[in-house]
Order: C-alpha cells, then sequence, then structure tokens
C-alpha cells in the first residue's frame, strides 16, 4: 500500500514511489495495530509499576525508550522502502506480408504478346511508391514490411512517427521532397520463391514476439497455397492470439487460356553425322484436345542477339494435339548435325489467338557439333571407389577420352585408360589438351612450383575445369601447408586452419546424412539425376545420404553453395557445414565435394552417378566449349535460371595484342523477351587481370540474350542465350483464391480485401486499411528492484542504543 506517490515528471520518465513492504492491503494492517496497541499497553503498565519510588520524570524517559526501541522493531517489520517506476509505451504494430513467389510475378491481362502491363507485384511496388500509405499507417502504429515464398524474412522495420508535430511537419508542402524512400520497393518485392508457403509464413511471424501488441497482419498475396504448413492451423493461432488478419488478393479470377513450351531439352554436345533427339514440351490451360503447329528452327549460335528475330534453317514442323490443363505432352524432333560449330534451336508453337501470353511460345536451347572429344584426366591421390567407378564409367563413353594419374601407383600398373600418367603434366602443351580434371584427395605438395602456376593458367587463362574432391588422407596435409596457397586458390571454400591432424575432419560417421541442397542447388541442371528439377529434387531426398565430409570454414566470396551437410549436429553459427560448392576463376570453373562418395548413388540407380558425372564434367570445362574467340569468353552460372532470380556474369577479355585488358569496366548488352534493350556494366576483378563481372536480375519469362562488344575490336561480339522460366509447381494455379483469403479474414476477424486500390484506400479512402487498424498501443510499468530503508546499520544503532540507554538509566536508578 502506497503512503504517498512521487512526482510524474513526463512520460517514460522514473517516478518514486514509498510503500510499506509488510502492508499489501488494509487487512495486513490488523496484526500490527493489535500487536503494537498491546505493547504499547504492557510498556506503559510496567514501568508504572516499577518507577513508582523513582522521579516521575526517570519512569516517563524509561517507558519512552522503551517504546522508541520498540517502534524501531515495527519499523524493521514493517519494511519501508522506495520503489522506482517507469512507464513505458509500447507502440501497436502492423505487419505487411508480401508473396514474392514467381506465380507474383505473372501477368493478368486477358492476351497480350509482351508482358506491357505490370506484374501483381510491380502493381504493389508502384502502388507502394507512390501513396502516402506506409507513413499514414506510422501516426499509429509501428511498421514491418516482411516477405514470403519457400521462407521468409524481414524487409524493413519503421518506427511510429514520433509526435503529432512530426506527422504535422511530415504532412506540410516539403514533405514529398525532404522524405527519402523507404525501400527501392521494386527490387525488394522481386518475386524469386518456386513455393508459396503462405500457412507457414503466418504462423513464423505469430509465433516470432508472442504478446506483442499486434494490430493486424496485412497479407498481399494471390492465395494460392502450394507447399508448407496449412493455413488453418496459423488462422487458428491468430484467433487465439486475437489478431486479425488482411488479406489484399491480388491477381486474376479466370485461369488464363494459354499454351506454353514448358521445356525444351538437347544434349549440350553433338557430333558430325550422328543422330541425336531434341524434346520440347507443351502445357496447355483450357486448349484440351485443340491442334497446335510446332516448328524447329536452327542457326548459328555465333550470331548471337543480331540474329534473335531470325527464324534460320527449318528442321520440322510437326501437329501435336494439346492435352487437359496442366498436362505435359512431349514433342521430339531428330537431327543428324553435318557441319562443326555452336548451333541455337529455336522450338516454336503457333498458339491460337486467345493464347494469354505469347512469351512462352518458343525456347531456345544451344548444342555445341564438335569433332573431338571430351580429353578428361583423373587425378587421384589413391584408388578410391568414386575413383574406379568413374574411371570405369569415361573408358565406356565413346565421346570422353580419359587419362588417369595415380599417385599410389606403381610402376607399370594397370588401369583401364588410354594413358596412364607418371607425373603431372610439366609443359603447357601437355596440360592445355585437357578440358577437365577430376581431382580425387590428391597430394598437391608433389606438384612443383612450376606446375601449379601452369595448372592456374589453364584454369584462368584456358577456361580448364576442376571437380575437387577432398578426402581423409592427403587435404589436412596439404591444405595447411603455406606453401600450397596457390592451390588453395582454385578451391571455391576456405579452409579452416588446424593445430593437430587428429582433429575431427568429419570423416567415418556412424550413420548417413542427407544433402541438403540449396535454392541455386535445386536449381543447378548440372546437379540434376533425373530429367526435370522436381523429379531430380525427389532423386536426391530418397538418397540416404554420406557419411562423412571434409570441415572447411565456409564458402570463398563470389562461390556459389549447392548444398549442405544436413546432420543438425554439425551446424556452426546457424549453417549447415558446404559439402558442394562452384566458382568461377578467371574464364574457367571449379566444383568441389566434400568427400568421395557419390559412388552410393548407385544404389539408388546405376544411371545417377553416371549422368551426375557427365554433367559435371561437361559444367566445369563449358569455357572450353565456348571459345569461339581468341579474344575472351563470355561465361554465365547455367543457360535456364527461374523468374526473378540473379545472373552472375563473367568474362575474361584480352586487348588486340592478346594481353589481359586492363580497362576498368565493360558494357553488356541484354536483349529482354520484350525486346527491349538493357545495358549491365562489367567491373574489372582485381584478383586476375582481364576478368569481368557483373549481375542482372530477371523480371520476365522467356529468352535473354546476352551480347557483350569486344574493346579494341572490329565489332566482334562474345554472346550467350540464356532461359527464364516459372516452374510448374507456380503455374498450376495461377488465379487469385478468393475462397481461402475471405475464409482467412472471416475467422480471424479481419477484412478481405480484392485489390491494391481498396486496401490502400486509393479509390475510397474512408474503407482503407489505415482506418480499419486500431491502434493497440499500451502502456507497460516496469519495476526497479526497491530501495530499503530499514537493511541498514543504522538502523540496528539506533534500536541497540536506545536499548542500552534504557539498561544503563536502570543500572543508574538501581531498578532489576
Amino acid at each position: 500500500m502506497n503512503f504517498f506517490n512521487g512526482l510524474l515528471l513526463a512520460e517514460g520518465a522514473p517516478r518514486a514511489l514509498f510503500e510499506l513492504g509488510r502492508i499489501q492491503a488494509d487487512s495486513d494492517w490488523i496484526a500490527p495495530l493489535v500487536v503494537s496497541a498491546a505493547v504499547l499497553a504492557y510498556v506503559i503498565y510496567v514501568y508504572r509499576r516499577d518507577s513508582v519510588e523513582l522521579n516521575r520524570a526517570i519512569g516517563v524517559l524509561l517507558t519512552l525508550l522503551r517504546l522508541a526501541a520498540f517502534a524501531g522493531l515495527l519499523v524493521v517489520y514493517l519494511k519501508p522502502q522506495w520503489r522506482n517506476e517507469v512507464d513505458k509505451v509500447e507502440n501497436s504494430r502492423v505487419l505487411l506480408l508480401v508473396d514474392t513467389s514467381l506465380s507474383m510475378g505473372l501477368h493478368d491481362g486477358e492476351v497480350s504478346s509482351t508482358p506491357d502491363e505490370p506484374s501483381r507485384l510491380q502493381k504493389l511496388a508502384q502502388a507502394l511508391q507512390r501513396s502516402d500509405f506506409i507513413r499514414q499507417l506510422r501516426r499509429k502504429h509501428d511498421v514491418e514490411v516482411l516477405r514470403f515464398d519457400q521462407d521468409s524474412q524481414r524487409l524493413v522495420s519503421l518506427t511510429k512517427l514520433g509526435s503529432q508535430a512530426d506527422a504535422a511537419q511530415a504532412d506540410g508542402p516539403q514533405a514529398e521532397s525532404e522524405q527519402k524512400p523507404i525501400l527501392d520497393w521494386e527490387t525488394a518485392l522481386a518475386p524469386r520463391g518456386a513455393e508459396t508457403r503462405l500457412g507457414q509464413a503466418l504462423e513464423q511471424w505469430l509465433q516470432a514476439d508472442p504478446g506483442a501488441p499486434i494490430s493486424g497482419i496485412v497479407v498481399f498475396t494471390d492465395g494460392q497455397q502450394n507447399a508448407g504448413l496449412e493455413p488453418a492451423l496459423a488462422v487458428e493461432l491468430a484467433r487465439e492470439a486475437r489478431i486479425p488478419i488482411y488479406p489484399v488478393g491480388l491477381g486474376s479470377l479466370r485461369q488464363p487460356v494459354n499454351v506454353r513450351i514448358s521445356d525444351f531439352v538437347a544434349p549440350a554436345r553433338a557430333y558430325p553425322g550422328d543422330r541425336y533427339v531434341a524434346t520440347g514440351y507443351l502445357q496447355a490451360q483450357g486448349l484440351a484436345g485443340r491442334n497446335v503447329t510446332v516448328e524447329l528452327f536452327s542457326r548459328d549460335a555465333a550470331s548471337g542477339a543480331a540474329a534473335a528475330n531470325e527464324q534460320g534453317l527449318s528442321e520440322g514442323v510437326q501437329q501435336v494435339t494439346l492435352g487437359g490443363d496442366g498436362e505435359v505432352v512431349p514433342v521430339k524432333f531428330e537431327l543428324v548435325p553435318s557441319e562443326v560449330g555452336r548451333r541455337t534451336l529455336r522450338l516454336r508453337v503457333r498458339p491460337p489467338a486467345e493464347d494469354h501470353y505469347a512469351g512462352d511460345d518458343q525456347q531456345e536451347v544451344d548444342i555445341e557439333v564438335v569433332d573431338r572429344k571430351t580429353r578428361v584426366l583423373l587425378f587421384a591421390g589413391g584408388p578410391s571407389r568414386e575413383y574406379q567407378f568413374l574411371r570405369n564409367q569415361l573408358r565406356r563413353d565413346k565421346d570422353v577420352i580419359v587419362d588417369v594419374l595415380l599417385q599410389t601407383g606403381s610402376e607399370g600398373i594397370s588401369q583401364d585408360a588410354n594413358a596412364i600418367l607418371e607425373a603431372f603434366p610439366e609443359t603447357g602443351e601437355a596440360l592445355f589438351a585437357y578440358d577437365a580434371i577430376v581431382a580425387f584427395d590428391p597430394d598437391w605438395r608433389e606438384l612443383t612450383s612450376a606446375q601449379q602456376e601452369l595448372l592456374e593458367r589453364w584454369v584462368g587463362d584456358q577456361a580448364g575445369g576442376m571437380i575437387l574432391i577432398a578426402g581423409p588422407i592427403y587435404a589436412d596435409r596439404w591444405s595447411q601447408d603455406p606453401s600450397q596457397g596457390r592451390i588453395r586458390g582454385l578451391y571455391p571454400v576456405e579452409f579452416k586452419r588446424r593445430f593437430s591432424l587428429l582433429e575431427d575432419s568429419r570423416y567415418g560417421s556412424k550413420e548417413p546424412w542427407p544433402l541438403e541442397f540449396t535454392r541455386d542447388g535445386l536449381e543447378a541442371e548440372f546437379l540434376w539425376v533425373e530429367d526435370s528439377g522436381p523429379a531430380s529434387a525427389h532423386a536426391w531426398s530418397e538418397f540416404p545420404g554420406v557419411y562423412g565430409y571434409y570441415e572447411v570454414r565456409g564458402p570463398k566470396p563470389g562461390a556459389t553453395v549447392y548444398a549442405r551437410f544436413s546432420d543438425p549436429r554439425t551446424a556452426d553459427g546457424g549453417e549447415q557445414p558446404v559439402y558442394a560448392a562452384g566458382q568461377f576463376y578467371g574464364s574457367g570453373r571449379t566444383f568441389y565435394l566434400g568427400s568421395g562418395e557419390m559412388w552410393r548413388l548407385r544404389a539408388e540407380d546405376n544411371a545417377y552417378f553416371e549422368r551426375l558425372y557427365t554433367k559435371l564434367i561437361r559444367h566445369v570445362s563449358q569455357g572450353r566449349l565456348l571459345r569461339g574467340s581468341h579474344r575472351g569468353i563470355l561465361l554465365v552460372e547455367r543457360d535456364r535460371y527461374l523468374l526473378g532470380g540473379t545472373v552472375d556474369v563473367r568474362a575474361q577479355l584480352t586487348n588486340a595484342r592478346l594481353e589481359p585488358l586492363q580497362a576498368p569496366r565493360v558494357t553488356l548488352e541484354v536483349s529482354l523477351p520484350d525486346n527491349a534493350l538493357e545495358t549491365v556494366t562489367l567491373t574489372a576483378d582485381p584478383s586476375r587481370a582481364g576478368s569481368y563481372r557483373g549481375q542482372f536480375a530477371v523480371r520476365q519469362e522467356g529468352v535473354y540474350r546476352l551480347e557483350l562488344p569486344v574493346p579494341e575490336s572490329d565489332d566482334e561480339r562474345l554472346a550467350r542465350r540464356i532461359q527464364v522460366k516459372v516452374p510448374d509447381l507456380e503455374r498450376e494455379r495461377p488465379q487469385r483464391n478468393d475462397p481461402l483469403l475471405s475464409d482467412i479474414a472471416r475467422q480471424t476477424g479481419g477484412t478481405y480485401y480484392v485489390g491494391v486500390a481498396p486496401a490502400l484506400g486509393i479509390e475510397e479512402p474512408s474503407k482503407s486499411l489505415v482506418k480499419v487498424l486500431r491502434d493497440q498501443s499500451r502502456v507497460i510499468t516496469t519495476v526497479a528492484k526497491p530501495t530499503p530503508l530499514w537493511a541498514n546499520i543504522w538502523t540496528m544503532y539506533v534500536i541497540c542504543g536506545l536499548l542500552c540507554l534504557e539498561w544503563l538509566i536502570r543500572r543508574l536508578a538501581k531498578l532489576a
């Protein structure tokens, strides 16, 4: 119970309150008062009786001293103290949750040859950029902008505007010019996810800060949940927490009538006179049973983007009957190349008049027609199973010439290979003949400094490709050797410094652990062991996994992580250890595997191991195939990307004297699917002369053409082509899911808005979310530890002093 309150100086300022610790209610006074009255009566009675013969003043003094001592004990019992309190205002909070899955990058026009109108997310980004919706929300709430697809993360946290004066000033004539953009909305909300996990995202942010004063969760989405936790479970959590959800439905209600080429596959390499098959896959909506014409054309790939609008040479025409909604219908063309060179194949379907979008009616692939075989060197520290299986596979491959160098082999050993090397190549002529090197835990210390320098030149300047497989024998030895810096530079991972070779490098686990693929790993076609991404992901999920890995510090800057070791006990700083990673190195590529255990894939299917290594070798040696110009090479990570992804571009260039180019930057021309032209600046890589790199995001579906005019040349150009697509999972149901979104709003007490304009109050401000979301701000009082006034030595001195003085007077008065 408070006797009096301290003065509240200001909101949020501390205030001091005096209280008695023993007294929490009025009834707590009864016992102390009764006991005090009894003691008072007893003391007065005793001293009146004992001091009858004494001077009255002495009797009164003794009585007062005894009562004062008792009063001191009473004070100790009541525990007087100062208690400090601070009032803290916890602002109301609004969560803006934006669906950034790839279906949100679709365009909802009825019939469109090019995506002239903005995509769903572009419409939202433009509305947020132009309106003052966010600022109006911040007058009453803290605002958090979040994104979700297959995962979810916070984009920005914005605090409530400090005062009414601040808000009024923000509305002034200079407000618009003085305000800085909160975000680059179009970039921040770019579609990127191959899945939509609406329920999982809602659950994550509902449980992120339990008990927070959340006014509501606003969800901008098309409502098409296709993976993860069901939204019903998250809705139940919202109801328990009394947090309303306000869905804002984006997109069209109608399933667009459309035919598209969902995929186009051809071998990366062919030989003159050898027959090969190019296969296209047609997928349609609302056109079941209709016949369409499919045409195949080819042209010289060296002509690049300049010939993008030319059909080229007709290779065949077929009539195809379309299947039901979403059904995939294959169409195959057999071709026999006659000339050596790089060819571009274009597959085109003639759509019906009601086709929704013409940008997906054609796809292209490049194929290299060569008259030479791929030369591969297997360089092994010992005859591991991985080495033996791959050696036998490549020896059977009629397109490959395989040589071996087995460091533990003795003179005269027998190996099933084209040639058995006794030492690593020492001349450029010998080493530069190889397209790829597969290194199985070799002891790099056996290479001389000159050999290591030659190897680096082969990768960086000659576009050589390396597959680097760590192992339990030699990796720790050479990676800790200071003289092996040049070799460590070729690896896309950073090695740890170990103080003892006995430290555990995670070899020899008792149980297998599956590989945890990153998004880059799932999209990398050279890691697909089946014909399609979903089928390959399923195959990898059935793979029991590997038993060990070589522990590294992490990926190098600029390297791409494709897979991680999934044992949760090995997580370091929240991330699982790197198992597979790759990087550009000059004009070449290197790829790292944490252990030589891919042979275990043979237990699932013998073909998996063969497909994996065939594609890996082609991937790392790709630069050797693309050296169409003596002035340089243009490289991208892969030929196909998902909508919203980022393309990492590398170029290795020389000047007119064939020396590394010294320009600080070069310009890349990117031709978009809608025929617009963008320029991307590639900046010089300071770590390697003549090397340039840059990035750009892909926000349209279709074919992108990359051209790099070579400086100091007669209009010589390096060219590449990439295909951008939306995964089937995001295309199956692109229409807006009104039933689900309205049900979420109804069950949680929110409101369902159809379209961005009504939600942001662009059309009717009185019905906007700003008016609906209530201020849930609250005051929380925090109490500091009380400061006792009785628990100190002076209290005890006073009580003891009173008792001692009473005893002394009693002795002087000769009382018993």
